[in-house]
C-alpha cells in the first residue's frame, strides 16, 4: 500500500489546503490521544448479554455477588468427613459432588470427594492419605505426624470463604475477560449488563490496491485490509464492514454518508493529493475536524473528525488513516484505539513504562512510534521500521513512544502493547 499524499484538481484548492496546513502546528501525540478519548463523550448505552456474547465487552455496572461462593461447606480434598475427635465409624456410601449429604453425628465419618457439598455436623475433612480405615470393624484411625485430633475446619471450604452474597466483585468498566465469565457464573449470573461495542465500518481507498495475488501492472497488495480489522476488534470494536473505495470522490462521499457505523475508519486520502478527497468529503458532510494531522512519525497525517448525527440521532466519528501501513498502525493506536475503547466503557489503560536496552532513536521535533523487541536488558529498536513496512512490526513486542530527541540506554520509555502479544 502506498502512502496517499497528493492534492485535489485546482489551484484554488491546493491554496486552501496550503492555508490549512500552515495554521499551526500538528497536534501533539498527547493531544491528539487526549482529543480521540474527549469526542467519545459517555460510552455508549449499556445491553444486557448472555455470558458468552459478553466477552471483550465493560461491564456497566459493578459486579456483586447474588450467592455466597461456595454457596456451602464444601471439601477441600479426597477423603473422610469426620465428626469429633477419632477414632471414627464409616457409615454410608462416598459422598460425592452435586449431592446432599444426610447429617453426621459426633464420633462417626464418611468418605467425601473433593467439592462435595460437606454434611452437617462434620467438623474436618481427614485426607485419604492420613487415614486408615479398618475393614473388619469399620473404624477409621488418623494416622498423621501431628498428635491430637484433627483440627475442626480442616480441608474445609467454607461458605462465604471467596465472597458472601451482596459482596462486590468488580468495578464497572472491568473488560469481561474468560476469568471474569467463569467469576460471573459461579457468583449466579446467567446475563451481564455491558457497554455496547461500538461498531466500525473500514473503507479502504485507493485503485492501486490487489485483494489477492502478487503485486502487477504497477498495483500492490491491500495489507490494511487483513490487518485492521482484528486491531480493531482488539481495541473493543465490531467490524460490521471492510470495503474497498475507488479513488472517487463521489463514492467516498457517499460510503461516509450513508454509513451505518458509530465509527468510520479510512485509510489515506489523508493528506493533499490529486485524489486526497477526504478532506473535501468532510467539508461536504458538515464535519467538525477535531484533529488534523500529529506531530508523530510515521502517522503524521492522520485526522479525527466527528460527522453529522445518524438520522437516529448517534454521533458518528470518523478516524481517517494514513494510507501506508506502519503509519496506519501508527493512527490506530493514537486516534481510533482511545476513541473506541472509551466509546466501549473501558477506562484508560495505565501507561507501561520499561527500560530501554539500546538507544531508541528519535525525530528532531515530533514522537517516534518505533516497533521494538523486549530482550534481557530492556527493550531495542528493530529494523525496517519506515512507515510503508510491517516487518519490523510483525517481530515487535510492542511500539515505544520515543519522545523527540530519542532515548538513551538505561532510561525508561512507554510502550504500547500489541494485539497478540
Amino acid at each position: 500500500m502506498t502512502a496517499r499524499t497528493s492534492t485535489l484538481d485546482g489551484a484554488p484548492r491546493q491554496e486552501a489546503l496550503a492555508g490549512r496546513q500552515a495554521a499551526g502546528p500538528a497536534t501533539t501525540w498527547e493531544q491528539a490521544r487526549s482529543a480521540a478519548r474527549g469526542c467519545a463523550g459517555q460510552p455508549l448505552p449499556a445491553v444486557a448479554r448472555s455470558l458468552a456474547d459478553a466477552l471483550g465487552q465493560a461491564l456497566a455496572a459493578p459486579l456483586t455477588a447474588l450467592t455466597d461462593l461456595p454457596p456451602f461447606d464444601t471439601s477441600a480434598m479426597d477423603g473422610w468427613a469426620v465428626a469429633g475427635p477419632g477414632p471414627w465409624r464409616v457409615r454410608g456410601a462416598t459422598v460425592l459432588a452435586g449431592e446432599r449429604p444426610e447429617p453426621l453425628r459426633d464420633g462417626t465419618a464418611v468418605p467425601i470427594a473433593t467439592g462435595a457439598r460437606l454434611p452437617t455436623g462434620a467438623t474436618a475433612v481427614l485426607r485419604r492419605e492420613r487415614g486408615q480405615a479398618d475393614a473388619r470393624n469399620g473404624t477409621l484411625h488418623h494416622r498423621s505426624a501431628e498428635p491430637g485430633p484433627v483440627p475442626s475446619g480442616r480441608d474445609i471450604r467454607p461458605r462465604g470463604q471467596e465472597c458472601d452474597a451482596g459482596e462486590p466483585l468488580l468495578p464497572a468498566g472491568t473488560t469481561v475477560t474468560p476469568a471474569v465469565l467463569g467469576l460471573a457464573a459461579a457468583a449466579g449470573y446467567d446475563r451481564l449488563v455491558v457497554h455496547r461495542r461500538p461498531t466500525v465500518e473500514l473503507l479502504v481507498l485507493g485503485d492501486e490496491l490487489l485483494a489477492s495475488g502478487l503485486p502487477r501492472g504497477g498495483r500492490v497488495r491491500d495489507a490494511l485490509g487483513p490487518l485492521l480489522p482484528p486491531w480493531l476488534h482488539h481495541c473493543g470494536a465490531d467490524v460490521i464492514s471492510c470495503r474497498p473505495v475507488a479513488d472517487d470522490s463521489g463514492l467516498l462521499r457517499e460510503a461516509v454518508r450513508h454509513s451505518a457505523a458509530d465509527v468510520v475508519v479510512t485509510t489515506g486520502s489523508t493528506a493533499a493529493g490529486p485524489v486526497d478527497f477526504l478532506h473535501d468529503t468532510l467539508a461536504a458532510a458538515g464535519a467538525r475536524l477535531l484533529v488534523d494531522s500529529v506531530a508523530v512519525r510515521p502517522g503524521h497525517p492522520m485526522l479525527l473528525a466527528e460527522l453529522p448525527p445518524a438520522a437516529d440521532g448517534r454521533t458518528r466519528r470518523l478516524v481517517g488513516l494514513p494510507g501506508n501501513p506502519l503509519a496506519a498502525v501508527a493512527g490506530t493506536v493514537t486516534l481510533a484505539a482511545p476513541l473506541l475503547r472509551r466509546l466501549g466503557g473501558h477506562p484508560d489503560a495505565e501507561p507501561r513504562r520499561t527500560t530501554v536496552g539500546a538507544a531508541l532513536p528519535g525525530h528532531p521535533r515530533d514522537s517516534r512510534l518505533l516497533p521494538v523487541l523486549r530482550g534481557e536488558h530492556g527493550v531495542a529498536p528493530l529494523p525496517f521500521d519506515g512507515p510503508a513496512m510491517l516487518r519490523g512490526l510483525a517481530f515487535a513486542d510492542g511500539l515505544a513512544v520515543v519522545p523527540p530527541g530519542g532515548v538513551l540506554a538505561g532510561a525508561a520509555v512507554e510502550v504500547l502493547d500489541l494485539p497478540g502479544k
